[in-house]
């Protein structure tokens, strides 16, 4: 039987998996410290030194040359031009078949369906589908942790801020928030924060804070309670732009630390989905994302083609 390998990068960890048949060879999970999807050659590079180190750890131990397919679910790859850019770096680094998705793309594979909307929400957000026609892959979100990415752990703490910060210039009562995300970055008053969230540490920071959000609604937080329904908000108008572009399936697949991790973040969603997305069923991803990437090496193997790439098609 084949072997292949699964790598899920996303914004937090990155999970690397070995299989052969249906057999778990190895599994390695690390942080995705220093990932970025461009420039590709330094990605490739960071890819294959993970995936090295999880055929190291097989028993005995292998190398790619025993790889028949390598899938790797890329957070940051949003373009078919990335997709298959950093899998022909991967290819040419690590002589072995290789494939390149969008990590949100594994989600849907993950969980055993043939189709449906995967939708990650955790260090930032995304949904992404397949068109009924076409089968072009489609996509929503992932526009970073700047300008976008609603509903993920580091746009809830903008928000978060963003909304202190308003609080104070209408002059506005203390909301039990504030003391507890000032606390959290380690900052006296809102004017600190601002430099610390602004000039401080960078975006890529922001998310580890967001639990201090949900305590905060816990406590009463009014501020914490709007910005959290925004949140899922606008984590089901993603799914719902999908679904008005002709995204197949009725099942929508989740996973993303945060949403997996916050029952109110959960409720959120499933609250606005029921108003922009009636037909569309919720479904928690109970198993690791990397099966999908796993899957989808099977695929490729057994069909001898490459999974599709996704697309900002505005096809519909």
């Amino acid at each position: 039987m084949s072997v292949v390998v699964g790598v899920d990068v996303g914004g937090t960890k990155t999970h690397v998996r070995v299989a052969r048949g249906e057999e778990r060879l190895v599994d390695l999970v690390v942080p995705s410290t220093g990932w970025s999807a461009q420039p590709s050659g330094a990605a490739a590079r960071w890819v294959a030194e993970r995936v090295r180190a999880a055929l190291g750890r097989c028993r005995p131990s292998l190398t790619v040359a025993d790889v028949a397919h390598l899938t790797v679910g890329a957070h940051g790859c949003e373009t078919p031009r990335q997709c298959l850019t950093l899998a022909e770096e991967v290819r040419v680094l690590l002589d072995v078949s290789c494939t390149v998705v969008n990590d949100a793309q594994l989600l849907v594979p993950a969980a055993g369906l043939d189709e449906g909307i995967g939708l990650v929400a955790g260090t930032g957000s995304i949904a992404v589908g397949r068109h009924r026609e076409t089968g072009a892959y489609l996509s929503a979100g992932g526009w970073g942790w700047v300008l976008g990415d609603d509903g993920s752990a580091s746009a809830l703490v903008r928000e978060a801020a963003r909304a202190l910060f308003v609080r104070a210039d209408v002059g506005a009562t203390r909301d039990p928030l504030e003391p507890r995300l000032l606390a959290s970055f380690g900052a006296e008053n809102l004017v600190e924060l601002a430099s610390i969230m602004s000039w401080r540490g960078g975006v890529e920071t922001w998310g580890q804070h967001a639990p201090v959000v949900f305590r905060a609604l816990d406590a009463g937080s009014q501020v914490s309670r709007a910005v959290v329904t925004a949140g899922g908000g606008a984590l089901a108008e993603l799914v719902g732009n999908l679904v008005y572009r002709g995204a197949v399936g009725t099942t929508v697949v989740v996973a993303g630390g945060v949403v997996t991790q916050q029952q109110a973040l959960r409720n959120a969603l499933a609250d606005a989905l029921e108003r922009r997305a009636p037909q569309t069923t919720l479904r928690m991803l109970d198993e690791d994302p990397v099966e999908g990437a796993v899957f989808l090496a099977r695929r490729s193997v057994a069909t001898g083609r490459a999974a599709l790439a996704p697309t900002r098609s505005n096809a519909s």
